[in-house]
């Protein structure tokens, strides 16, 4: 049962929220926008730097992680209001590998030593982490990876490649997964290693993609050494580590926030520029059919969020209920970018660099880039295969 109402607790804790943004992110917000519009990718600027102290000294850079570790140990329902009102706001957040994922094994299964030296850096954002999972040959079956780790003394030297990794040419770490006992069945003889990035043997290559940005990677090893420190958890057993991290709220409500908020400025373009050659909402009934179907979907998208922290807040842990918001949240992203470039026509095609391209090119960019949604972080067909055989109870094919 989803409960739509805040507690007394989470009505004032709702009010912290958007009183510190109000106060904190709103000065900042002309300036943050200004210098992000002119970084690159994965780049941290001055304005996000001073942002990103505001939120450190409440805890909020990682607000899940338990309090001892620098986090602000917040429950499941105080997470899902904090991204929601963050995503209202449209106030960025630091994310990614880092705070998602390298942070939460580190709690979860790093010795002490490894959290000394590893999660303070993460909060401060001086170490930038990607993640060295997906291989040419191993995407949507990771466990038949091929990359090798093989002990020489106190070392391991690794030799592979991994792909699509996102801000590897900026990273100082990598959470790498790498095969040590290769006569063991594939999900066995896996182990969890902490690469330094700055390690001899390292090779980072630039993949451009068809939105001439970069952002992805394809990174080579040869005889890289990596201590034996540097392993988390156990030897032949990275595979359980890698799916082993904190219970973090993954509602993805501010995916379905800015979904919804999206279409909204789709129908204000649509509006600014009716009688420009783009389609008219007052003449056009298929556009204004189309921007509604998109704002109703946008609106399921948030239920779906809602169905799934109620769960979390119950103690339940949702499985295929993440799948379906996956699977729903980017093939919902690919039909709004259709639909905004049917509704800007032929001006919807304009780049950044030209003058009549509505929002600095925004929907030529968004369009394209969301052609890759429903295969990246799990393919649409790897959703559906869970939502049936655990969801459904199916049998698998």
């Amino acid at each position: 049962m989803v409960d739509f109402r805040d507690t007394g607790t989470e009505a004032a804790f709702r009010t912290t929220v958007r009183e510190f943004i109000g106060g904190e992110y709103e000065p900042r917000r002309s300036q943050i926008r200004e210098e992000a519009r002119r970084a690159a990718p994965f780049e941290r600027t001055p304005a996000m730097r001073a942002w990103e102290g505001e939120l450190a000294e409440r805890g909020w850079i990682a607000p899940a992680w338990p309090e001892q570790y620098g986090g602000a140990g917040l429950s499941v329902m105080q997470q899902f209001i904090f991204n929601e009102e963050m995503a209202e706001a449209r106030a960025p957040r630091p994310g990614g590998i880092a705070i998602g994922m390298a942070g939460p094994t580190l709690i979860t299964i790093g010795t002490e030593e490894q959290q000394a030296e590893h999660l303070p850096p993460i909060l401060s954002g001086e170490a930038i982490w990607c993640q060295g999972y997906s291989e040419p040959g191993s995407g949507s079956d990771l466990a038949s990876l091929q990359t090798r780790a093989v002990k020489d003394g106190d070392d391991w030297v690794v030799n592979g490649q991994k792909i699509w990794t996102s801000g590897a040419h900026r990273a100082d770490w990598m959470i790498l997964l790498a095969r040590t006992d290769p006569d063991a069945p594939k999900h066995k003889g896996i182990t969890y290693f902490m690469l330094d990035m700055h390690s001899p043997g390292v090779e980072v290559r630039p993949l451009v993609n068809m939105t001439n940005t970069h952002e992805f990677n394809e990174v080579f090893f040869e005889d890289v050494r990596i201590p034996s420190r540097h392993i988390l958890g156990e030897v032949n057993r990275g595979w359980y580590g890698a799916v082993t991290t904190l219970d973090f709220e993954r509602s993805s409500i501010g995916s379905a926030v800015g979904m919804r908020q999206s279409v909204d400025a789709i129908i204000d373009v649509a509006k600014e520029h009716q009688g420009s050659g783009m389609s008219s909402l007052g003449e056009n009934e298929e556009t204004r059919n189309a921007l509604a179907d998109r704002y109703i979907e946008a609106q399921t998208a948030m239920m779906i969020s809602y169905r799934i922290v109620s769960m979390q807040s119950q103690g339940m842990i949702p499985n295929h209920e993440a799948s379906m918001a996956k699977l729903y949240a980017m093939e919902l992203n690919q039909r709004i970018q259709a639909t905004a470039m049917k509704v800007l026509g032929l001006y919807g095609q304009l780049g950044g660099g030209d003058p009549y391209a509505p929002r600095r090119g925004r929907y030529q960019y968004g369009f394209m880039r969301s052609i890759a949604n429903t295969i990246e972080g799990g393919t649409s067909e790897i959703q559906r295969n869970i939502i049936a055989t655990r969801g459904l109870g199916l049998p698998r094919g």
